[in-house]
């Protein structure tokens, strides 16, 4: 639908109705705005204009009696172009401490982010992590698990680690590990993962190992595309806040709503397309209700920002009804998307 244009008064009285509901969720009646916003203006001025903005799609009566509730685009037009954003506030200072505490792996971030975020702003917190293919491998690490079996360790840009197993033929001497992790080290540290699993073989060919070291490094030549595939499975990690927090608002306490809330937050493979849509987009994202195009969505919205750690993006945010308080999520999950990028780099 087409965005239409707007007198001032318009605004400043739809801007209204849109604070009345997204505090009290009950539809905002001309008396109640004209009340409690003070815009300088009768009640009956106040109701003519909300028929107007009723007439331009932005309102619309829940029932014949009641007064008047914001469409998505009315939502739309308010996190566009009228929404006054906050400076920091003690909100910002509780979600930075509440995150910088604990681990410094790039999942325990994240899922400290997420149930922060949630909690703050009682909405769902939601994370993705990080898209692997592109990070940058390193170091490589080679520890013995078994005469014949070993755990590769990959440390990559911005604290994340991957393991994966590798089966040797024969019993490998110390001598031989060493010497093995020497030459990944020296060839495919500072390469990506993705390059590392195109070109792995090739890179390790005529790198003159020892006898010793020379059979466990064919393991690596023959099967690095496996190994390196391996690697990324799972890469992209959803981290949920307390789905319970939506629970407790209005919009989710009929059976059909609940259910909806309920098909969101298991299906994670649903959930993490659509996040990743979102990875490549810097700063805020949001979309509202029918601006999904999927009816399981239409009564959500969901505002996340990318975080950054050199190549490796990703995504943190919440997910809410389309009454959210919009100036307040904006602020924190622009907050937060900065500090994980601080903390990540």
């Amino acid at each position: 639908m087409a965005i239409p244009e707007l007198t001032e008064r318009e605004r400043r009285v739809l801007e209204a109705v849109i604070q009345s509901y997204v505090e009290t969720a009950q539809p905002a009646g001309s008396n109640a705005i004209a009340r409690r916003f003070g815009l300088g203006v009768s009640s009956a001025t106040i109701r003519n204009t909300m028929s107007d903005l009723e007439e331009k799609g932005l309102l619309y009566h829940p029932h014949t009696s009641a007064g008047r509730v914001p469409t998505d685009v009315a939502y739309r037009i308010y996190v566009d172009s009228l929404l006054p954003m906050p400076g920091p506030s003690r909100e910002h200072d509780e979600l930075s401490a509440q995150i910088i505490n604990g681990g410094s792996a790039v999942e325990a971030i994240l899922r400290r982010a997420a149930q922060s975020l949630g909690v703050i702003t009682q909405e769902l917190g939601v994370a993705l992590g990080p898209r692997l293919d592109d990070s940058i491998l390193q170091r490589v690490d080679l520890v013995r698990l078994s005469a014949e079996r070993l755990l590769v360790a990959l440390t990559l840009s911005g604290g994340a680690v991957r393991t994966i197993f590798v089966e040797a033929r024969g019993q490998v001497p110390d001598l031989a590990i060493a010497e093995v992790t020497r030459l990944l080290n020296e060839r495919i540290a500072g390469l990506t993962l993705l390059q590392i699993r195109n070109s792995l073989g090739d890179r390790l060919r005529d790198t003159g190992p020892t006898p010793g070291a020379a059979e466990l490094l064919n393991v690596f030549i023959e099967e690095g595309e496996q190994l390196f595939d391996n690697a990324l499975q799972g890469e992209e990690t959803v981290l949920l806040g307390q789905p319970s927090l939506l629970a407790e608002q209005p919009e989710f306490n009929t059976v059909d709503s609940m259910r909806k809330l309920v098909a969101l937050t298991e299906t994670r493979e649903h959930l993490a397309d659509l996040l990743r849509k979102r990875s490549d987009s810097p700063g805020i994202t949001i979309s509202i209700g029918n601006e999904h195009l999927d009816p399981k969505l239409e009564t959500f919205t969901i505002v996340t920002a990318q975080y950054r750690s050199g190549s490796v993006t990703g995504v943190i945010g919440v997910i809410g009804p389309t009454r959210m308080p919009y100036d307040k999520v904006i602020s924190l999950v622009t907050h937060t998307s900065r500090l994980i990028t601080d903390l990540l780099e």
